[in-house]
């Protein structure tokens, strides 16, 4: 008993180290790290080398989703308000009307071209209905390109968000085709079933956020400890909200997308555990599907599957996407890159064990035609996303981030992080840019040296620069550090949205946005204001910050006044820490705020 133990041991563990040594060779080749583990997995099973004999369905789909579960919290942990407000209403469109649309197409050529009962054919539209996230994030970051932000943003949340309704729809067939209902009482079933799991998860999932914010916050346990108090709270919650009928998918994810823009301790130790987890799931995930494969039962369907994956592909996907983001204004390419990156993983085989559970009679067609599609899918769109993405025109030129990067939680609740940049030959900073306050460094690596900042004067080329910045910031660092490229003044996101008026007076700036300003008779004008607070000597992107909004110093003249102050509205994930979860929703859904008279529009009198 101890020894075959030891043998189950040492296979597992030998597997999860092979699994991590693959992703070396997928990052070089730009191989769908996902297909990698699917190999692995097929060849340590009956048919390949490794001769595994694993067909425990039950127990492959309880890991699966205890794995599927993990990722979709971390997933939403890791998604920034921002991002979600860039792409929700086109993301959530695909993730609902766009699985129904592809599911139903799917299904009736399954059909036609595998001769299943129309029920268990749409049943495997379903299966297949969803992208993978896991496969999707991997592509998006390989390769050095760098996707527009809005086209990354809709096809990160897409991703991580309609794995629910795919889930949905497969337990509402299953369940029709169980009972011998007929077709005819699909829509009144999938309606009442929708409302219930969807809006019960929806629920549950910001409800279950709000707690386990709350209570990290409010028990003193070792750092360790919190990241294992989180990963048990979201664990309860998937279960506890399945039992009550609802989504428990849909519900972590939510609780994840609310816990990650919420003020909670321990965070850089949340992140560290929560992204080493959900590897450690992604590969257990995919090495047990491809265990449970049996491939020397693919030949009967193989030709018929492969023609139903090439219409997924290339005509389905597209054709949903297409329909469904008319409305949003994207351009033809971007419609067509989005289309491309449909890819299919681990979530379309984990549903493909759902109907060998359920004793159906096709149950085992229907796994391997799952497997065949998603195999399908990752070797002709995981390979072509890089040279289609450039053909498409879809890649903007890198913004050279920093080299590290380390969240700090320091006393209180101030949330800053530690940023390493790497100067540049021919960055803003390099030339001579003056840097603002909130940009000084606090450490200079020069030739191996520490130096201080007083010690290393003028920054260098070559140069290691280490600052300590709240993450609001940092996309702002990028432009000085590591940019090759000057400083645009109609750089909105570094000078400010809108143009403020400097001569306007102070109480109509506060009137406007409402922020508790106490005037002071001496400093009438905005621009006095301004240079009080910060002290004297003003620099060109410094900035201060009032409520929900930054005064920024765009430019100075020749006696270091202030000559331009721009205005930005902060990052909604930053802007809104003050306020309550439900605050946090209204301004995803309403938006930003209009800009004021004291704004200074094309065109207008400089008058407030």
């Amino acid at each position: 008993m101890i020894e075959t133990m030891l043998i189950a041991i040492l296979i597992g563990s030998g597997l999860l180290v092979l699994s991590i040594l693959t992703s070396l060779v997928s990052f070089r080749i730009g191989a769908p790290l996902l297909l990698l583990f699917l190999v692995i997995g097929l060849l340590a099973g009956v048919d390949g080398p490794g001769g595994i004999a694993f067909d425990d369905s039950s127990g492959t789909y309880f890991i699966g989703s205890l794995a599927l579960a993990i990722i979709l919290f971390h997933s939403g942990f890791e998604t920034r308000w921002q991002t979600l407000r860039n792409a929700a209403g086109p993301a959530v469109v695909l993730a609902t009307f766009g699985v129904l649309l592809t599911a139903g197409m799917v299904g009736a050529a399954a059909h036609l071209l595998l001769g299943l009962p129309l029920p268990e054919a749409l049943l495997l539209g379903a299966i297949v209905s969803s992208t993978d996230a896991a496969a999707v994030f991997f592509l998006l970051r390989v390769g050095g390109i760098t996707i527009r932000d809005r086209v990354r943003s809709t096809l990160e949340v897409e991703s991580g968000s309609n794995d629910p309704m795919a889930i949905f729809l497969v337990v509402v067939l299953l369940e029709l085709i169980l009972s011998g209902a007929g077709l005819d009482t699909l829509g009144p079933s999938l309606l009442h079933a929708f409302a219930l799991q969807m809006g019960l998860g929806l629920v549950a999932g910001l409800a279950g956020g709000w707690l386990i914010v709350k209570g990290i916050n409010l028990i003193e346990l070792e750092p360790g400890l919190y990241p294992i108090a989180v990963l048990g709270g979201a664990l309860m919650l998937f279960a506890l909200t399945g039992l009550l009928g609802g989504s428990g998918f849909l519900a972590v994810y939510v609780a994840g997308l609310v816990a990650g823009n919420m003020r909670i301790r321990a965070r850089p130790h949340l992140h560290r555990f929560q992204d080493g987890l959900t590897w450690l799931a992604q590969i257990v995930m995919f090495l047990l599907l491809g265990l449970f494969a049996t491939p020397s039962t693919f030949g009967e369907i193989a030709l018929p599957v492969i023609v139903l994956a090439i219409l997924l592909v290339v005509l389905f996907r597209p054709l949903a996407v297409t329909l469904l983001l008319l409305p949003f204004g994207f351009r033809r390419n971007e419609v067509a890159f989005i289309s491309v990156v449909g890819l299919r993983g681990a979530v379309s085989i984990l549903l493909a064990i759902m109907p060998i559970m359920a004793r159906l009679e096709h149950g085992q067609t229907l796994f391997n035609a799952a497997f065949l599609i998603v195999l399908v899918s990752l070797l002709t769109q995981g390979w072509s996303i890089r040279p289609l993405a450039r053909w498409l025109g879809v890649v903007v030129p890198p913004r050279q981030g920093p080299v590290d990067k380390v969240e700090l939680e320091l006393p209180g609740t101030a949330h800053h992080e530690l940023v390493v940049y790497h100067i540049t030959e021919g960055s803003p900073v390099a030339r001579g840019h003056r840097l603002p306050r909130w940009a000084r460094p606090s450490l200079v690596v020069r030739g191996g040296r520490s130096l201080s900042v007083h010690q290393a004067g003028h920054l260098q080329p070559d140069d290691y620069v280490y600052i300590f910045t709240a993450p609001s910031f940092i996309h702002l660092l990028d432009r000085l550090f590591a940019s090759r490229a000057a400083l645009d003044p109609a750089d909105i996101d570094f000078y400010g949205e809108l143009p403020i008026v400097p001569d306007a007076p102070v109480a109509a700036l506060a009137a406007t946005y409402g922020l508790a300003i106490e005037t002071d008779p001496t400093t009438p004008r905005i621009a006095d204001y301004l240079e009080q607070r910060l002290g004297g000597h003003p620099e060109p992107g410094d900035r201060l910050t009032l409520g929900a909004v930054d005064l920024i110093v765009r430019s100075v003249d020749d006696a270091g006044r202030i000559a331009e102050i721009g205005l930005s509205f902060r990052p909604i994930e930053e802007a809104t820490r003050q306020g309550g979860t439900l605050a946090r929703m209204r301004r995803l859904l309403v938006g930003r705020p209009q800009a004021a008279p004291i704004a200074e529009p094309e065109e207008a009198p400089k008058a407030p």
